[in-house]
């Protein structure tokens, strides 16, 4: 699997690059803006960008979907629950007030424990409701992608419209901090002392995982 980290958009988003060496297909995690900057990072590494895949349904997560979309020809993938909510009329008006562009509504929707597959490269869905109901993290050869649900030294905010703190915690404890240890993970924003962590390191430093 080849990945790339790259920081988008005026809120420190982190999206990612995955793709296959082998088929040079490739997914799109989370372009929260720099669209252009993204499209041409694809066309430079020679790759064929199948699937734009939403963490959860927040515009400055989303807001670069339908630019990229448009520009590759790549499928958006979401939860169900996130397409529904941030798909709504009140969902796209949500995005506008807080500056972003709506995204259009999911090609594919995935459900907990479905994988998403490029070539030889796999990510399994696990639904981690409580940031937003349908948000997910993906999961592929050791490396987490947590979106807003896990931060490297923190957590999602749960005080969002759809939002839940006890089933957001619930999501951590029984999903994110059963997985080994040594399980790497990829916030969905620059905001901790390091662009990554590990498991073991969220659970025995992150103050909100004690």
């Amino acid at each position: 699997m080849e990945m790339e980290q790259i920081k988008v958009g005026f809120m420190a988003v982190f999206s990612y690059l995955v793709a296959c060496p082998r088929t040079r297909e490739a997914i799109l995690i989370d372009p929260g803006g720099n669209e252009e900057d993204l499209v041409e990072r694809i066309s430079r590494r020679e790759l064929s960008l199948k699937y734009i895949v939403n963490t959860h349904g927040h515009g400055d997560h989303t807001c670069g979907n339908g630019k990229v979309k448009a520009l590759t020809g790549a499928r958006i993938i979401m939860h169900p629950m996130d397409d529904k909510l941030f798909n709504s009329p009140a969902g796209h008006q949500r995005a506008r007030e807080w500056g972003f562009e709506p995204s259009p509504p999911a090609d594919i929707l995935v459900n907990d424990e479905e994988s998403i597959s490029v070539g030889d490269v796999s990510l399994r869905v696990i639904h981690t409701p409580g940031h937003s109901p349908g948000g997910i993290c993906l999961i592929g050869n050791g490396n987490l992608f947590t979106g807003d649900t896990l931060f490297v030294g923190g957590v999602g905010r749960t005080d969002l419209p759809g939002s839940s703190a006890s089933l957001f915690m619930k999501s951590i404890r029984e999903k994110l901090m059963t997985l080994p240890p040594e399980t790497i993970v990829w916030p969905g924003h620059d905001y901790g002392d390091y662009p990554s962590s590990t498991i073991g390191r969220e659970i025995a430093t992150n103050p909100w995982l004690s």
